[in-house]
């Protein structure tokens, strides 16, 4: 797919690498790497002590939603990554792509109950907050850059299936 079209005979920049290379996601790529660096630095510091004084429920509540938090995070610094790489010419929009059907971002969710949550230190709950805003930027974003390149339904499925049959066959279950 070029990120170039010819429309008449003036040739036009395709939306995706406009936006791609927009203050948007410069500022999208800072806040992600941000957020990133403080909930590190509040799971490291503070919040491990804060989890210290939380009753048994709590503390539990409190490393569950430490865990997704920081595999959200994960999951979105790894897609601003994949991007920057191709802002900076090291991928094609193709092959980033590709590598993106590796990062999961909308897979990571609260199962928490909002009672629980009340109970967590109000700096993580603040922290899941900001990470699930960035999520919904993020995921905007994507839609936008790869509307048209994801791969086919049948295709995923078929991987899928094929996923499930050979676990099926390591487990020696028949299917």
């Amino acid at each position: 797919m070029s990120n170039e079209f010819v429309s008449g005979t003036e040739p036009t920049v395709a939306f995706a690498a406009r936006l791609a290379n927009s203050p948007a996601f410069k500022d999208l790529f800072r806040d992600g790497m941000g957020l990133v660096e403080e909930t590190a630095s509040y799971l490291d510091g503070s919040g491990r002590q804060e989890s210290k004084a939380l009753s048994r429920g709590a503390a539990l509540a409190y490393a569950t939603e430490s865990m997704r938090l920081t595999t959200r995070l994960m999951q979105l610094a790894s897609w601003l990554l994949l991007q920057r790489a191709v802002n900076e010419g090291e991928l094609t929009q193709e092959q980033a792509a590709q590598e993106k059907s590796k990062v999961r971002l909308a897979s990571v969710g609260t199962t928490t109950s909002e009672a629980t949550l009340a109970d967590l230190p109000e700096a993580l709950r603040d922290l899941i907050g900001k990470a699930m805003r960035l999520q919904e930027r993020v995921m905007h974003m994507d839609r936008l850059l790869y509307a048209g390149m994801e791969p086919a339904a049948d295709s995923q499925r078929n991987m899928v299936a094929g996923q499930i049959d050979r676990l099926a066959a390591a487990f020696g279950m028949k299917r």
